[in-house]
């Protein structure tokens, strides 16, 4: 996720707050909701597997280890993880593409990965970024998202899972040089073909090691809301909290991740987030069992954002709320 205090913008990023009005200056989180029933899958979500999960985010962080330390825009740690996804999702039947772009005078890539059929006018679209910033692997930011979306897809293959809807899966470059690549790919589609995509997801550090539960606001209830069925995306992210009776706070679509892209074009949105370099409050802490007054991601774009970096739970309730979201939404 993008530092909100310096962000090194490149000729393709958005001017997010132009298309963003009345959206927060920082995701501050607001009191918890009323929860609402998502709506009814007739196919229940299976389990994801935490360890299959952790050996996505071992693989990343062996990259980074092989390759100066990080996984950044432009350096060889990120294409090396490019392919490590790219390879998976071939295994296991997906159509999978590189998109390459161009940022700050280096090659940048996006890996798109289409799971065969579905209604391709009616597409889901679930994303995450896969670089880091050059300080560090990011195995939180965003090697938890990344690695967690990929497990779904990989589920989503094995249990031949076939829903109504058309499932794409997008890991995006050059997001902390200011949303470059998945502006690319927005912006690149053809308008006949961007409209076919109806509801992104966005997973941006979800294993945070002090970890809050937020949720990113799609019905406007904390006054920044996303577009017309957005609403619908929150309630599905939601729903797997409340059945595991864990509180969720509203978090605002302020432009920090790879939803702005999408959203930009009226595409319906939504997401989880476990925190980042803003500290715990005392009320979050009792209602988490955190540590009030330190940071959600003390290791923010750092250094030491390894494996060691990661909640094991944080990450397996948001990688199984990923899947019911994904199971709900589809059909």
């Amino acid at each position: 996720m993008r530092s909100r205090r310096t962000v090194a913008v490149g000729a393709a990023a958005l001017a997010l707050s132009a298309f963003l009005p009345g959206a927060a200056a920082t995701a501050a989180p607001t009191a918890p909701k009323t929860a609402v029933a998502a709506p009814r899958t007739a196919v229940a979500a299976p389990n994801i597997s935490l360890g299959s999960v952790k050996g996505h985010l071992s693989q990343l962080q062996s990259i980074a280890n092989s390759n100066g330390g990080n996984r950044a825009h432009g350096r060889p740690g990120f294409r090396a993880s490019i392919d490590y996804v790219k390879g998976r999702l071939d295994a296991a039947g997906y159509q999978t593409s590189i998109q390459s772009f161009t940022s700050g005078g280096a090659t940048g890539y996006n890996l798109i990965a289409d799971w065969p059929g579905g209604d391709t006018n009616n597409t889901l679209m679930t994303g995450a970024h896969l670089d880091s910033v050059p300080a560090g692997p990011g195995i939180n930011d965003n090697g938890s998202g990344s690695a967690a979306n990929l497990e779904v897809a990989l589920t989503i293959a094995r249990e031949n899972y076939k829903p109504n809807r058309h499932l794409r899966f997008g890991w995006w470059g050059a997001e902390e040089r200011g949303l470059i690549g998945s502006t690319y790919y927005v912006n690149n589609l053809p308008s006949a073909e961007r409209s076919k995509i109806k509801s992104y997801l966005n997973f941006d550090m979800v294993g945070s090691p002090n970890p809050g539960y937020f949720a990113y606001d799609g019905d406007g209830s904390s006054g920044s809301g996303g577009p017309a069925g957005s609403a619908e995306i929150e309630q599905a992210l939601r729903a797997y909290f409340g059945s595991i009776n864990v509180p969720v706070e509203d978090t605002a679509f302020d432009g920090r991740s790879d939803y702005g892209p999408f959203i930009r074009y009226g595409i319906a949105a939504g997401g989880l987030f476990t925190g980042a370099e803003d500290t715990m409050s005392a009320a979050q802490a009792q209602k988490w069992g955190g540590r009030a007054g330190v940071e959600f991601d003390h290791c923010y774009h750092s250094s030491c954002d390894t494996t060691s970096n990661i909640n094991d739970t944080a990450l397996d309730r948001n990688d199984q709320a990923i899947a019911h979201a994904i199971w709900t939404l589809a059909d």
